[in-house]
């Protein structure tokens, strides 16, 4: 591991713990108008593919219903995501219990975003490359567009980073990442709530 490296690992649990303290407030708060709006669990729990293809529990506030047809399977995303549960997406207050990852071990503040285990076998070898550093809560296809990216421009700038990855370009991304949380860009993609599926690269 380089030197910037280490120092970025030691910066993320040092400002993720100063973070979680913080926002301490803002995190009871959020938990109790969750548990008012939405009922428990308050958290919403997922493996995901961390660093060198490590899988991980990623930790997020829960921001849907339970919702289920008659049959017991889940209603689509579009149908269990509530007027508050998109407030919580466009604020990224959802992404708050993410700092538990970071002061773990298992996350960045910055970095390329945790994605479902599901997609690791339909990632071409270049695509694969986003995970030779840990995933961040933040990165540079969320300031360049977020969800309204494609897969493919997603993955390229996944992949960019890591190609040129600084510890001055970690700090750039926060400050825009602060930028764009307020501008409330790219949110959802084009006629979906959040981002369509990944299906592979064709």
């Amino acid at each position: 591991m380089g030197v910037q490296r280490k120092i970025k690992a030691l910066l993320d649990r040092f400002l993720a713990l100063i973070a979680l303290v913080i926002l301490s407030p803002v995190l009871v708060i959020v938990s109790i108008l969750i548990y008012t709006k939405l009922g428990s669990p308050i958290f919403f729990t997922q493996d995901r593919i961390g660093e060198n293809g490590k899988k991980f529990k990623m930790i997020k506030f829960r921001s849907m219903l339970d919702s289920k047809d008659k049959n017991g399977n889940l209603l689509s995303d579009d149908e269990r995501l509530t007027k508050f549960g998109k407030l919580l997406r466009a604020t990224s207050l959802d992404e708050l219990p993410e700092l538990v990852n970071v002061l773990k071990g298992d996350m960045s503040l910055v970095g390329p975003r945790p994605l479902l285990v599901e997609y690791v076998k339909l990632y071409s070898k270049e695509q694969f490359r986003r995970h030779e550093v840990k995933p961040g809560i933040t990165g540079l296809a969320q300031v360049k567009g977020r969800n309204s990216l494609s897969w493919d421009d997603k993955f390229k700038l996944d992949v960019q980073y890591v190609d040129n990855y600084s510890l001055l370009l970690d700090v750039k991304i926060l400050f825009l990442t602060v930028y764009t949380v307020f501008k409330k860009d790219g949110i959802s993609q084009d006629g979906h709530v959040t981002m369509e599926k990944f299906n592979g690269t064709n």
